[in-house]
């Protein structure tokens, strides 16, 4: 595994790595995987090799993407089933049609009747398992197109219920209209949903301000390696470095 403490000077990518990544902000999933496939290809002569990633974070999330290549990719479904940890902050008393960021805010809630302790005590709410429904502007396929295909050209769909579970959803810090939470779910777990169905449950509203990826299993994002920082490493080793 390549990790910040574990950088091999002489991988064997075809045969199969695994990759610990940061992903950083703006970045799709499939960004990262493309570019680590193009340096492969011009750094060590590599032009066809299977890579893969372990689990989408969306554009607007950083953290912990875990990257197999050759024969690693294999893996991937077991890494994708393990248990996921978030760090990040709800946005409280707007909503966005994304759920976070990546549009703006297009209604306003009342936030007066918000206390700490009514925040803190709805998170019960949404411990143990729970039904979501994916957002709109997500990659969830519908009839072979991605659900935001639909989403960006205002066309409605629905989208299906799924059930996933929260392991722990702490609140970490109030200071309205920003809370800040960790939360450690399972595989498929929306963030972007929970923040939404959070502030609906606030009697208010709430979208995605920022969020994390901490952790996948035991690895953790301390670990990764940011595209930049694994580039200029093995540049320097690369047989035409």
């Amino acid at each position: 595994m390549i990790t910040k403490q574990s950088l091999p000077e002489a991988p064997d990518f075809p045969a199969g790595e695994v990759i610990l990544i940061n992903k950083d902000l703006d970045w799709t999933s499939f960004d990262v995987v493309n570019s680590l496939k193009i340096f492969l290809k011009y750094e060590f002569g590599i032009k066809k090799i299977k890579i893969g990633h372990a689990g989408t974070l969306d554009p607007k999330a950083t953290g912990l993407v875990i990257v197999c290549t050759g024969k690693k990719t294999k893996e991937i479904d077991s890494y994708q089933a393990q248990e996921k940890e978030y760090t990040g902050t709800f946005f409280i008393g707007k909503t966005t049609p994304s759920f976070d960021t990546e549009k703006q805010p297009d209604k306003d809630f009342p936030t007066a009747h918000l206390s700490d302790e009514l925040i803190r005590q709805t998170t019960e709410k949404f411990t143990g398992e729970i039904i979501q429904t994916p957002p709109v502007y997500s990659a969830v396929k519908i009839d072979g197109k991605k659900a935001y295909d639909y989403a960006r050209k205002n066309e409605k769909v629905k989208l299906k219920e799924r059930k996933v579970r929260i392991y722990r959803f702490d609140i970490e810090n109030i200071n309205l209209p920003l809370v800040d939470f960790r939360i450690k779910c399972s595989k498929g777990t929306y963030i972007r949903s929970l923040a939404d169905d959070f502030g609906r449950a606030l009697g208010s509203g709430a979208y995605l301000y920022r969020l994390c990826r901490t952790a996948i299993g035991d690895y953790r994002v301390e670990d990764a390696l940011t595209i930049s920082g694994f580039k200029k490493f093995y540049a320097k080793n690369s047989p035409g470095g």
